[in-house]
């Protein structure tokens, strides 16, 4: 009986954590993909208001600085015609800051888990946008203001553990994704720390929309030892069905450090017809699921953090 009392109190506070995480995803998402911001294309005021909102959480759960400030800030061209701009070079940033890992030896070591914030702005000929006819405003509920929410969630409760992971974890949010994920590739050819240093990198792009499969896509895990093995292992209580794949790494901000032998692992909870398109709106997105997505990642976060063995990079076909 004592047994039994004792599985349902766990399993009551694993709801109620759900619930609450789900409630703060939702906030996230709902300011990030707001008209407000009008879409948070890079050089416009609703690009650095995100950036702005992200920096105010960053500073909120005590995340250090790299250079006294948690912004890296790079310039972008934009094509004339992409949101109603002319073709210039616009200013915008990288929102970043870390954690130092507890152990000793292991905190000159890095896991780096990040997501893009910018988005495709008011559309228009040249962009992205599935919709170029249509001058209106792509929110982006799910790409990526999903990722986002997902990795400030992740932060919040690291921010809780009393003792921090062993290894030191950087929390970033790109900027200039859509362009060509021109925020990542900055930040690998400036990095804050020495390269080799760089174990293991995490991305969300799209993990708003949790299907009724509950399938979590994920490419790269097998770019670190026993990755693939890790993620299958995690899926037990998750209430999630990963699809994972050792290679098949992908499309987003993880490549740039793929490209340069860091492990990576992208995840997303798939494709949909709002895609890059106006419709793309907090009412689709699903912040159950997304509460889902980011106990799973946070979970494989602090094991890859505290992970035993060595951390190198597997090249995958």
């Amino acid at each position: 009986m004592k047994l039994k009392l004792l599985f349902t109190t766990a399993f009551l506070c694993c709801t109620f954590v759900n619930a609450q995480m789900a409630k703060t995803f939702y906030k996230h998402d709902k300011y990030l993909s707001s008209d407000k911001l009008e879409g948070r294309f890079v050089g416009t005021k609703g690009n650095n208001d995100a950036a702005a909102y992200i920096k105010k959480y960053f500073k909120k759960y005590g995340l250090q600085q790299f250079n006294d400030s948690y912004y890296q800030p790079f310039k972008v061209f934009v094509k004339e015609g992409i949101n109603k701009m002319k073709s210039d070079s616009v200013a915008t940033q990288n929102v970043v800051g870390y954690i130092e890992g507890s152990d000793p030896n292991l905190k000159n070591e890095y896991i780096v888990i990040g997501a893009h914030y910018d988005h495709w702005g008011w559309g228009g000929q040249g962009s992205g946008s599935k919709k170029k006819e249509a001058f209106a405003i792509h929110n982006g509920a799910d790409d990526n203001a999903s990722g986002v929410s997902a990795l400030l969630c992740i932060l919040e409760e690291i921010s809780k553990q009393k003792v921090k992971p062993k290894r030191s974890i950087i929390f970033i949010s790109f900027s200039g994704e859509e362009e060509g994920l021109l925020g990542s590739k900055y930040f690998i050819n400036h990095l804050l720390v020495p390269k080799e240093a760089v174990k293991v990198m995490l991305n969300m792009d799209m993990v708003g929309r949790l299907n009724d499969k509950k399938e979590l896509y994920m490419g790269g895990a097998g770019t670190f030892p026993n990755g693939v093995e890790l993620m299958k292992k995690l899926q037990e209580n998750s209430g999630l069905n990963p699809v994972i794949h050792a290679g098949d790494v992908g499309g987003s901000d993880h490549v740039s450090f793929y490209k340069v032998s860091i492990s990576a692992v992208g995840f997303h909870t798939g494709g949909h017809p709002q895609y890059h398109t106006p419709d793309d709106d907090i009412e689709f997105i699903n912040s159950e699921g997304g509460a889902l997505v980011s106990k799973y990642i946070y979970n494989a976060l602090t094991q890859i953090a505290n992970y035993e063995e060595a951390l190198f990079f597997i090249k995958q076909n």
